[in-house]
């Protein structure tokens, strides 16, 4: 593996991981997910799925990536993922995607969260124990410091990987996942864009 895929994985861990914690209101990392209108200069403005446009500053150092479709049968016991997930009226978890970090991203981010992908959104690193094939698609075990549980991953549930981009894959139209900081005037400052390629968009 190119050193270039694993920088880009590893920010793409810490965009995953490290956006769930913040130590207060002023400082906490916005999450934003939308469609690109226009790239200007460092200009980025994204038209958010809660149906606001936002302008996000993107300096030449921000970090690009973008993900890759791989198959939910690559996933295997010692594997790390992220998954976001729904907890139902059973409690039982359902992903909604699943990330599969490479092994220079182990650990990053390790543990259970809440996630802001919809209402009881949850977000889990953590290793792969074991993977049972279930009526429902497959049923992961994950464990990480301090807990474990089972999350069912159905087939048709988008996996995904990393892979390199670009500030030239900013283009009108695609779908990004950007991690910022709140500026003033209501505009942000990118730490990480996640960027559709290949027509695949970043599913977290």
């Amino acid at each position: 593996m190119s050193m270039r895929i694993k920088l880009g994985a590893a920010f793409m861990a810490a965009a995953l991981a490290g956006a769930a914690f913040a130590q207060a209101p002023a400082t906490q990392p916005a999450r934003i997910r939308g469609e690109i209108v226009s790239h200007d200069g460092e200009t980025l403005k994204v038209h958010r799925r809660s149906g606001d446009t936002v302008s996000i500053d993107v300096k030449p150092a921000a970090k690009v990536s973008a993900v890759k479709a791989i198959q939910l049968s690559d996933i295997k016991p010692g594997t790390f993922v992220g998954t976001a997930a729904t907890t139902g009226t059973d409690g039982k978890l359902t992903a909604t995607e699943v990330v599969v970090f490479p092994e220079s991203a182990r650990g990053t981010g390790e543990g259970h969260y809440a996630w802001d992908l919809g209402p009881k959104s949850t977000m889990t690193n953590a290793n792969v124990d074991s993977v049972v094939q279930s009526t429902n698609g497959r049923d992961l075990t994950l464990s990480y410091k301090g807990g474990s549980n089972v999350v069912t991953v159905p087939p048709n549930v988008p996996v995904v990987t990393f892979t390199p981009a670009a500030q030239s894959d900013l283009t009108p139209g695609k779908k990004v996942f950007v991690v910022a900081t709140p500026a003033s005037q209501g505009t942000y400052v990118a730490q990480r864009v996640v960027v559709e390629k290949e027509g695949v968009a970043p599913p977290m």
